[in-house]
């Protein structure tokens, strides 16, 4: 029966029983008293339920009235709460916004995006997790994921990309390692130095520049890959099984047994971060984070730059 009766017609049965009166009723609602009762005589009929009493002065709600538009009364602050919230949610008011990090810590300039936008859309949930390369972009092209941020350059066929700012490699080194003793280290340093790289955790571009630093010294490194986590990596460093290459955001994190040295010999704008997203997504809040980073970007901000 419910798709014989309209919605209009339970909303005025509510006002009626708000008022308790057809014409006090009308003039609230803007319709004329004939169209409101005939309204509500014809959804009585449709019911089979004799929902008010009518009196000289007004009317009464039945028992079976009564119990009906409570429900209804519910049903209908339900459907309310929904269109607000869909409403919301469409405007980029509530909703969440994924990201993905991909040998990326939150560095200072990210953390002052993310603060930006948390400021700006306080009932936007912001999701953030860490992974392989290979996966975050999976789940970008599924939908699963909204923006990457990713250590080196990256161009993406199918996706769109923007170079944000420039980190320093750092080494990270055995509290132990007597280079640790160092303040400072030259790449020749670590000449006999075993480096640990996370398979598809380092970006070509980054693992390029190492074997250049190498070959221009006439060196060839030592270099074992694992399939692990960062968090694992460090855990090997840690153990000794050799050194590893970080972005300078990882020296913000204190890990047990783990040092990390400047090399000296190495520009402060040794590797971009680049922003990787889906030109296909129609999420309000990337949109709203994308428009947000990118206007950062044109306008020249200091803290994110190409």
């Amino acid at each position: 029966m419910g798709y014989r009766i309209p919605l209009v017609a339970l909303m005025q049965a509510a006002a009626v029983a708000e008022h308790l009166n057809f014409r006090h009723a009308a003039a609230a609602l803007g319709v004329s008293q004939s169209g409101l009762s005939q309204r509500i005589k014809q959804l009585e009929e449709d019911l089979g339920v004799l929902l008010f009493e009518r009196r000289h002065r007004g009317v009464t709600v039945t028992e079976a009235g009564e119990r009906f538009l409570r429900d209804v009364a519910v049903g209908i602050g339900q459907l309310d709460h929904a269109v607000k919230m869909a409403g919301m949610v469409a405007g980029g008011e509530l909703g969440r916004l994924r990201i993905g990090l991909v040998g990326v810590l939150i560095s200072h300039a990210l953390a002052d995006l993310l603060a930006r936008f948390r400021d700006s859309y306080p009932r936007i949930a912001v999701e953030i997790t860490d992974g392989q390369r290979g996966d975050m972009l999976r789940q970008i092209r599924e939908g699963k994921l909204d923006i990457a941020f990713v250590i080196g350059a990256a161009i993406v066929p199918d996706c769109h990309s923007r170079q944000l700012w420039m980190e320093q490699l750092v080494a990270a080194l055995p509290a132990h390692h007597d280079l640790a003793k160092e303040q400072e280290l030259d790449w020749v340093d670590l000449a006999s130095e075993t480096f640990l790289v996370r398979h598809d955790g380092m970006e070509p571009q980054v693992l390029d520049r190492v074997l250049h630093r190498f070959s221009e010294r006439g060196l060839q490194p030592d270099i074992h890959r694992f399939n692990v986590g960062r968090d694992t990596l460090m855990r090997l460093v840690a153990e000794g099984y050799g050194i590893a290459l970080v972005p300078e955001s990882a020296t913000a994190i204190a890990i047990p047994r783990v040092e990390f040295r400047n090399l000296d010999d190495e520009p402060p704008d040794s590797i971009p971060v680049t922003a990787i997203w889906s030109p296909f997504n129609r999420n309000v809040p990337h949109r709203n984070f994308l428009d947000m980073m990118l206007r950062r970007c044109r306008n020249g901000a200091a803290s994110i730059r190409n």
